[in-house]
């Protein structure tokens, strides 16, 4: 009889994540470098959020947008490591079908909001550099408010449709994600549909969204590099392009990984499952894990401030 060995999940209720499939026997040795990342994520955002509120000398726009990213980094790395080491360590596979579309809804708004951070950012360099005069007239606290909400709306209206479309499908094939957590084309790739419009939609994000936010950044430092190399002494040049070596970096952080997960995911087919796999999930740990270290590395105020913080404690 046709169709006697499938099962039908039309009214799906569960999914099962299978973690890293093909290296079972690895996991708690993989749980390790992933639990140190997050825990790393964890204290780092948070004393950036910390530093910022108790210093008011640090409250401005760039400190501001950096707690944004921090808040956003935490909750992008929240929203899959716990279910990530349920997995390993306890065998917890199964995800409610709508947790699992929760999921897919956090990582994608958080994804596009942080992307939109990086652009208020370095609108914010753009001001301070290229018109330094007009910067604390132009970046009020309530301009920097309106930017942070415009930011984390289009990314919630952009993640919208992932979710709303993933849970139209039928699904008559299999409950298995054979992934870690509920990403977008692994969970829709499961229905028995033409699914065409999700994977559509997946790069309509990817070309169009971030696409013109690297536009937009690339435009911005196109200015504020003729505005450096317009200064008259070569101190002042590496000093005002100091005060954007960290966006740089954490730009770099974020958008590499990205764009390489993204392209291996859709045109990797030769590459290994579980190679698939690790990435996706580096590319959501390791940024929140190294934003707070270049921020505190290279930022000379937030350094002196959490160096003031502790001495003080101390004494």
């Amino acid at each position: 009889m046709p169709g006697s060995n499938t099962t039908d999940f039309t009214n799906l209720s569960t999914f099962i994540l299978l973690g890293i499939p093909g290296l079972e026997a690895a996991h708690v040795w993989i749980s390790i470098p992933f639990c140190a990342m997050y825990a790393i994520a964890i204290l780092g955002n948070f004393t950036i959020l910390f530093v910022v509120k108790r210093e008011p000398i640090l409250q401005g726009p760039m400190y501001y947008f950096l707690c944004m990213l921090a808040v956003t980094d935490l909750v992008l790395s929240t929203s899959i490591l716990p279910k990530l080491l349920s997995i390993i360590w306890f065998n917890s596979r199964e995800i409610d079908f709508s947790a699992c579309l929760t999921q897919m809804y956090f990582i994608h708004c958080f994804l596009a909001t942080e992307s939109g951070i990086f652009v208020a950012m370095a609108l914010d360099r753009y001001v301070a550099i290229c018109d330094p005069l007009r910067h604390s007239t132009t970046l009020t606290n309530p301009v920097v408010a309106k930017i942070g909400l415009a930011v984390l709306l289009r990314g919630s209206m952009l993640a919208l449709p992932y979710p709303f479309l993933a849970r139209q499908w039928p699904y008559c094939r299999t409950n298995i994600i054979l992934h870690s957590y509920c990403e977008h084309m692994a969970v829709v790739n499961l229905a028995c549909a033409d699914t065409r419009i999700s994977s559509y939609y997946g790069l309509f994000v990817l070309f169009c969204v971030k696409g013109l936010d690297v536009f937009f950044i690339t435009m911005s430092y196109i200015e504020i590099l003729r505005a450096i190399f317009s200064l008259p002494t070569k101190d002042a040049r590496l000093k005002t392009f100091g005060t954007c070596g960290s966006h740089l970096c954490v730009i770099l952080a974020f958008y590499i990984p990205g764009l390489f997960s993204s392209f291996m995911h859709r045109f990797g087919s030769n590459v290994a499952l579980h190679f698939h796999i690790l990435i996706a999930n580096v590319y959501l740990l390791v940024p929140p894990m190294v934003h707070p270290i270049i921020y505190g590395v290279r930022t000379k105020q937030i350094r002196d401030r959490l160096f003031h913080l502790i001495t003080n404690k101390r004494t």
